[in-house]
Protein backbone atom coordinates (compact mmCIF):
# COMPACT_ATOMS: atom_id res chain seq x y z
CA UNK A 1 0.00 0.00 0.00
CA UNK A 2 1.21 3.52 -0.84
CA UNK A 3 -0.17 6.62 0.85
CA UNK A 4 -0.57 10.32 0.05
CA UNK A 5 -1.16 12.40 3.20
CA UNK A 6 -3.01 15.62 2.33
CA UNK A 7 -3.00 18.46 4.87
CA UNK A 8 -4.81 21.80 4.37
CA UNK A 9 -2.71 24.43 6.15
CA UNK A 10 -3.83 27.74 7.63
CA UNK A 11 -1.98 29.63 10.36
CA UNK A 12 0.04 26.52 11.17
CA UNK A 13 3.65 27.66 10.84
CA UNK A 14 4.35 26.55 14.43
CA UNK A 15 2.88 23.07 14.14
CA UNK A 16 3.91 21.96 10.63
CA UNK A 17 7.55 20.99 11.36
CA UNK A 18 6.57 18.65 14.20
CA UNK A 19 3.58 17.31 12.28
CA UNK A 20 5.59 16.48 9.17
CA UNK A 21 8.40 14.92 11.20
CA UNK A 22 5.95 12.63 13.00
CA UNK A 23 4.20 11.64 9.75
CA UNK A 24 7.48 10.76 8.03
CA UNK A 25 8.62 8.79 11.07
CA UNK A 26 5.33 6.88 11.32
CA UNK A 27 5.24 6.03 7.63
CA UNK A 28 8.87 4.91 7.62
CA UNK A 29 8.35 2.68 10.66
CA UNK A 30 5.33 1.11 8.95
CA UNK A 31 7.38 0.61 5.75
CA UNK A 32 4.71 2.39 3.72
CA UNK A 33 5.58 4.22 0.51
CA UNK A 34 4.34 7.74 1.11
CA UNK A 35 4.23 11.43 0.30
CA UNK A 36 2.99 14.45 2.24
CA UNK A 37 1.11 17.19 0.38
CA UNK A 38 0.87 20.50 2.25
CA UNK A 39 -1.82 22.76 0.77
CA UNK A 40 -1.42 26.27 2.16
CA UNK A 41 -4.84 27.89 1.92
CA UNK A 42 -3.83 31.53 1.50
CA UNK A 43 -2.59 31.75 5.09
CA UNK A 44 -1.58 35.32 6.09
CA UNK A 45 1.32 34.24 8.34
CA UNK A 46 4.55 32.35 7.61
CA UNK A 47 2.84 29.04 6.89
CA UNK A 48 3.85 29.03 3.21
CA UNK A 49 7.50 29.74 3.98
CA UNK A 50 7.48 26.89 6.50
CA UNK A 51 5.75 24.47 4.12
CA UNK A 52 8.07 25.37 1.23
CA UNK A 53 11.11 24.89 3.47
CA UNK A 54 9.88 21.44 4.51
CA UNK A 55 9.36 20.48 0.86
CA UNK A 56 12.91 21.52 0.00
CA UNK A 57 14.36 19.56 2.90
CA UNK A 58 12.35 16.36 2.64
CA UNK A 59 12.09 14.23 -0.46
CA UNK A 60 8.60 12.99 0.44
CA UNK A 61 7.05 16.42 1.01
CA UNK A 62 5.34 18.63 -1.57
CA UNK A 63 3.92 22.10 -0.95
CA UNK A 64 1.13 23.87 -2.83
CA UNK A 65 0.25 27.52 -2.28
CA UNK A 66 -3.28 28.63 -3.15
CA UNK A 67 -3.71 32.19 -4.37
CA UNK A 68 -6.10 33.09 -1.54
CA UNK A 69 -8.12 31.53 1.26
CA UNK A 70 -10.68 29.22 -0.38
CA UNK A 71 -11.70 27.16 2.66
CA UNK A 72 -10.69 23.83 4.12
CA UNK A 73 -12.65 21.59 1.75
CA UNK A 74 -11.50 23.45 -1.36
CA UNK A 75 -7.91 23.09 -0.22
CA UNK A 76 -8.51 19.38 0.37
CA UNK A 77 -9.86 18.99 -3.17
CA UNK A 78 -6.68 20.65 -4.49
CA UNK A 79 -4.48 18.23 -2.54
CA UNK A 80 -6.55 15.15 -3.41
CA UNK A 81 -6.24 15.93 -7.10
CA UNK A 82 -2.46 16.09 -6.68
CA UNK A 83 -2.22 12.74 -4.85
CA UNK A 84 0.07 10.25 -6.57
CA UNK A 85 -0.43 7.10 -4.49
CA UNK A 86 -3.22 4.55 -4.09
CA UNK A 87 -4.59 5.73 -0.73
CA UNK A 88 -5.26 9.30 0.44
CA UNK A 89 -5.18 10.23 4.12
CA UNK A 90 -6.48 13.66 5.12
CA UNK A 91 -5.81 15.27 8.49
CA UNK A 92 -5.73 18.64 10.23
CA UNK A 93 -2.61 20.76 10.62
CA UNK A 94 -2.92 21.46 14.36
CA UNK A 95 -1.66 18.11 15.77
CA UNK A 96 -5.13 17.15 17.01
CA UNK A 97 -4.96 14.17 14.66
CA UNK A 98 -1.93 12.15 15.83
CA UNK A 99 0.08 10.83 12.86
CA UNK A 100 0.76 7.69 14.90
CA UNK A 101 -2.94 6.78 14.44
CA UNK A 102 -2.70 6.67 10.63
CA UNK A 103 -1.82 2.92 10.57
CA UNK A 104 -5.20 2.22 12.23
CA UNK A 105 -6.99 3.83 9.28
CA UNK A 106 -4.83 1.98 6.77
CA UNK A 107 -5.43 -1.34 8.50
CA UNK A 108 -9.18 -0.84 8.17
CA UNK A 109 -8.75 -0.40 4.40
CA UNK A 110 -6.99 -3.74 4.00
CA UNK A 111 -8.98 -6.04 1.73
CA UNK A 112 -11.93 -4.98 -0.41
CA UNK A 113 -14.62 -4.48 2.22
CA UNK A 114 -14.18 -0.71 2.68
CA UNK A 115 -13.23 2.16 0.38
CA UNK A 116 -13.44 4.99 2.94
CA UNK A 117 -12.59 4.99 6.65
CA UNK A 118 -13.11 7.80 9.17
CA UNK A 119 -11.15 8.17 12.38
CA UNK A 120 -13.61 8.87 15.19
CA UNK A 121 -12.36 10.11 18.56
CA UNK A 122 -12.88 8.06 21.69
CA UNK A 123 -14.16 11.25 23.28
CA UNK A 124 -15.20 14.74 22.19
CA UNK A 125 -12.11 16.85 21.61
CA UNK A 126 -14.00 20.18 21.33
CA UNK A 127 -16.10 22.28 23.66
CA UNK A 128 -19.80 21.75 24.28
CA UNK A 129 -21.07 24.32 21.75
CA UNK A 130 -18.64 23.28 19.02
CA UNK A 131 -19.42 19.59 19.58
CA UNK A 132 -23.18 20.28 19.48
CA UNK A 133 -22.82 22.24 16.24
CA UNK A 134 -20.71 19.46 14.73
CA UNK A 135 -23.24 16.78 15.69
CA UNK A 136 -26.07 18.90 14.26
CA UNK A 137 -24.26 19.28 10.94
CA UNK A 138 -23.66 15.53 10.75
CA UNK A 139 -27.28 14.78 11.58
CA UNK A 140 -28.38 17.15 8.83
CA UNK A 141 -26.09 15.46 6.33
CA UNK A 142 -27.44 12.06 7.35
CA UNK A 143 -31.10 13.00 6.89
CA UNK A 144 -31.16 15.66 4.17
CA UNK A 145 -28.32 14.39 2.00
CA UNK A 146 -28.96 10.70 2.51
CA UNK A 147 -25.42 9.95 3.72
CA UNK A 148 -25.91 7.06 6.14
CA UNK A 149 -22.36 7.30 7.50
CA UNK A 150 -22.58 11.05 8.18
CA UNK A 151 -22.64 10.69 11.97
CA UNK A 152 -19.15 9.12 11.86
CA UNK A 153 -17.64 11.77 9.60
CA UNK A 154 -14.43 13.50 10.68
CA UNK A 155 -11.58 15.38 9.03
CA UNK A 156 -9.29 12.43 9.81
CA UNK A 157 -10.07 10.05 6.93
CA UNK A 158 -8.46 7.53 4.60
CA UNK A 159 -9.85 6.46 1.24
CA UNK A 160 -8.79 4.87 -2.01
CA UNK A 161 -7.53 7.48 -4.45
CA UNK A 162 -9.68 6.11 -7.27
CA UNK A 163 -12.74 7.56 -5.51
CA UNK A 164 -11.74 11.01 -6.77
CA UNK A 165 -12.88 9.89 -10.23
CA UNK A 166 -16.41 10.20 -8.87
CA UNK A 167 -16.05 13.97 -8.45
CA UNK A 168 -13.57 14.92 -11.15
CA UNK A 169 -16.10 17.38 -12.59
CA UNK A 170 -16.66 19.08 -9.24
CA UNK A 171 -16.22 22.83 -9.60
CA UNK A 172 -17.33 26.08 -8.02
CA UNK A 173 -16.54 27.61 -4.65
CA UNK A 174 -18.81 25.44 -2.48
CA UNK A 175 -17.00 22.12 -2.20
CA UNK A 176 -17.62 19.35 0.33
CA UNK A 177 -15.21 16.43 0.35
CA UNK A 178 -17.51 14.16 2.34
CA UNK A 179 -20.51 14.69 0.09
CA UNK A 180 -18.31 14.18 -2.99
CA UNK A 181 -16.94 10.94 -1.52
CA UNK A 182 -20.49 9.74 -0.87
CA UNK A 183 -21.10 9.98 -4.62
CA UNK A 184 -18.32 7.49 -5.26
CA UNK A 185 -18.86 4.75 -2.66
CA UNK A 186 -21.19 3.35 -0.05
CA UNK A 187 -18.51 1.10 1.47
CA UNK A 188 -17.75 3.37 4.41
CA UNK A 189 -16.52 2.48 7.89
CA UNK A 190 -14.96 4.06 10.94
CA UNK A 191 -12.35 3.23 13.57
CA UNK A 192 -11.85 4.68 17.03
CA UNK A 193 -8.68 6.75 17.35
CA UNK A 194 -7.05 8.98 19.91
CA UNK A 195 -7.42 12.72 19.36
CA UNK A 196 -5.23 15.34 21.04
CA UNK A 197 -6.02 18.79 22.33
CA UNK A 198 -4.96 21.67 20.11
CA UNK A 199 -1.43 22.78 21.09
CA UNK A 200 -1.42 26.32 19.70
CA UNK A 201 -4.10 28.94 19.19
CA UNK A 202 -7.80 28.37 18.55
CA UNK A 203 -9.57 26.40 15.87
CA UNK A 204 -10.46 28.40 12.75
CA UNK A 205 -13.53 26.18 12.33
CA UNK A 206 -15.92 27.90 14.73
CA UNK A 207 -19.57 27.02 15.34
CA UNK A 208 -20.54 29.84 12.97
CA UNK A 209 -18.42 28.38 10.17
CA UNK A 210 -19.82 24.92 10.83
CA UNK A 211 -23.35 26.27 10.43
CA UNK A 212 -22.35 28.08 7.24
CA UNK A 213 -20.78 24.87 5.96
CA UNK A 214 -24.02 23.00 6.72
CA UNK A 215 -26.06 25.60 4.80
CA UNK A 216 -23.62 25.34 1.86
CA UNK A 217 -24.04 21.57 1.79
CA UNK A 218 -27.82 21.72 1.98
CA UNK A 219 -28.15 24.31 -0.78
CA UNK A 220 -25.32 22.95 -2.91
CA UNK A 221 -25.95 19.21 -2.74
CA UNK A 222 -29.61 18.73 -1.80
CA UNK A 223 -33.10 19.74 -2.91
CA UNK A 224 -34.41 19.43 0.67
CA UNK A 225 -34.80 23.23 1.12
CA UNK A 226 -36.93 23.40 -2.03
CA UNK A 227 -39.14 20.62 -0.73
CA UNK A 228 -39.35 22.40 2.62
CA UNK A 229 -40.49 25.58 0.85
CA UNK A 230 -43.18 23.57 -0.94
CA UNK A 231 -44.35 22.05 2.33
CA UNK A 232 -44.41 25.49 3.93
CA UNK A 233 -46.54 26.82 1.09
CA UNK A 234 -48.91 23.87 1.44
CA UNK A 235 -49.16 24.36 5.20
CA UNK A 236 -49.88 28.07 4.88
CA UNK A 237 -52.49 27.27 2.23
CA UNK A 238 -54.24 24.88 4.60
CA UNK A 239 -54.23 27.51 7.35
CA UNK A 240 -55.69 30.02 4.90
CA UNK A 241 -58.48 27.61 3.90
CA UNK A 242 -59.32 26.93 7.53
CA UNK A 243 -59.49 30.64 8.31
CA UNK A 244 -61.65 31.20 5.22
CA UNK A 245 -63.97 28.39 6.30
CA UNK A 246 -64.34 29.96 9.75
CA UNK A 247 -65.27 33.31 8.21
CA UNK A 248 -67.87 31.72 5.88
CA UNK A 249 -69.35 29.68 8.74
CA UNK A 250 -69.76 32.77 10.88
CA UNK A 251 -71.33 34.61 7.96
CA UNK A 252 -73.78 31.74 7.36
CA UNK A 253 -74.79 31.58 11.02
CA UNK A 254 -75.23 35.31 11.31
CA UNK A 255 -72.25 35.89 13.54
CA UNK A 256 -70.62 38.31 11.10
CA UNK A 257 -68.88 41.22 12.75
CA UNK A 258 -66.73 44.02 11.44
CA UNK A 259 -63.45 42.48 10.28
CA UNK A 260 -60.69 43.17 12.74
CA UNK A 261 -57.43 44.76 11.70
CA UNK A 262 -55.44 42.25 13.77
CA UNK A 263 -56.88 39.25 11.91
CA UNK A 264 -56.19 40.76 8.50
CA UNK A 265 -52.68 41.85 9.45
CA UNK A 266 -51.88 38.40 10.84
CA UNK A 267 -53.06 36.63 7.70
CA UNK A 268 -51.13 39.01 5.44
CA UNK A 269 -47.99 38.58 7.52
CA UNK A 270 -48.38 34.77 7.48
CA UNK A 271 -48.76 34.53 3.72
CA UNK A 272 -46.07 37.13 3.06
CA UNK A 273 -43.62 35.25 5.29
CA UNK A 274 -44.21 31.99 3.42
CA UNK A 275 -43.75 33.72 0.06
CA UNK A 276 -40.55 35.51 1.08
CA UNK A 277 -39.02 32.34 2.53
CA UNK A 278 -39.80 30.43 -0.65
CA UNK A 279 -38.44 33.21 -2.84
CA UNK A 280 -35.30 33.36 -0.69
CA UNK A 281 -34.66 29.63 -1.05
CA UNK A 282 -35.19 29.79 -4.80
CA UNK A 283 -32.92 32.83 -4.95
CA UNK A 284 -30.12 30.92 -3.21
CA UNK A 285 -30.31 28.12 -5.75
CA UNK A 286 -30.45 30.53 -8.69
CA UNK A 287 -27.52 32.48 -7.26
CA UNK A 288 -25.43 29.32 -7.00
CA UNK A 289 -26.33 28.33 -10.56
CA UNK A 290 -25.33 31.82 -11.68
CA UNK A 291 -22.06 31.60 -9.74
CA UNK A 292 -21.21 28.26 -11.34
CA UNK A 293 -22.07 29.65 -14.76
CA UNK A 294 -19.59 32.47 -14.23
CA UNK A 295 -16.85 29.87 -13.81
CA UNK A 296 -15.85 30.65 -10.23
CA UNK A 297 -12.99 28.24 -9.45
CA UNK A 298 -12.78 25.76 -6.61
CA UNK A 299 -9.20 26.94 -6.08
CA UNK A 300 -6.30 28.57 -7.91
CA UNK A 301 -2.70 27.46 -7.32
CA UNK A 302 -0.26 30.34 -6.92
CA UNK A 303 2.94 28.27 -6.74
CA UNK A 304 4.26 24.90 -5.69
CA UNK A 305 7.46 23.39 -4.36
CA UNK A 306 8.34 19.86 -5.37
CA UNK A 307 10.63 17.70 -3.20
CA UNK A 308 14.13 19.12 -2.99
CA UNK A 309 13.41 21.82 -5.60
CA UNK A 310 12.93 25.56 -5.69
CA UNK A 311 9.48 27.05 -6.06
CA UNK A 312 7.88 26.38 -9.43
CA UNK A 313 7.25 29.72 -11.11
CA UNK A 314 4.66 28.32 -13.50
CA UNK A 315 1.14 29.68 -13.03
CA UNK A 316 -0.74 26.71 -11.62
CA UNK A 317 -4.10 28.36 -11.27
CA UNK A 318 -6.93 26.04 -12.14
CA UNK A 319 -9.70 24.10 -10.54
CA UNK A 320 -10.11 21.81 -13.56
CA UNK A 321 -8.99 18.31 -12.57
CA UNK A 322 -6.98 17.63 -15.71
CA UNK A 323 -4.92 20.76 -15.10
CA UNK A 324 -4.89 20.94 -11.32
CA UNK A 325 -3.55 17.43 -10.88
CA UNK A 326 0.01 17.09 -12.12
CA UNK A 327 -0.16 13.29 -11.97
CA UNK A 328 -2.67 11.01 -13.59
CA UNK A 329 -2.28 7.66 -11.87
CA UNK A 330 -2.33 6.72 -8.20
CA UNK A 331 1.07 5.01 -8.35
CA UNK A 332 2.96 7.40 -10.63
CA UNK A 333 5.96 9.32 -9.39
Amino acid sequence: MSVSVVIPCYRSARTLPALVARILSTMSEASVRHEVILVVDGSPDDTWATAAGLARRHEAVRAIHLSRNYGQHNALIAGIREAAFEVVVTMDDDLQHPPEQIPLLLAALEGDRLDLVYGVSYREEHGVLRSFASRSVKAGMSSALGIRSARAISAFRAFRTRLRDGFEELSGPHASVDVALSWATSQVGSVSVRMNERDHGRSNYSARLLIRHAVNMLLGYSTAPLRAASYLGFLVGVVGLLLGGVVLWRFATGETTVAGFTTIASMVALFSSAQLISIGVLGEYIGRIHGSGMGRPTYVVRERVEPGAAADARPGGSSVPAQAGARSGPDEQ
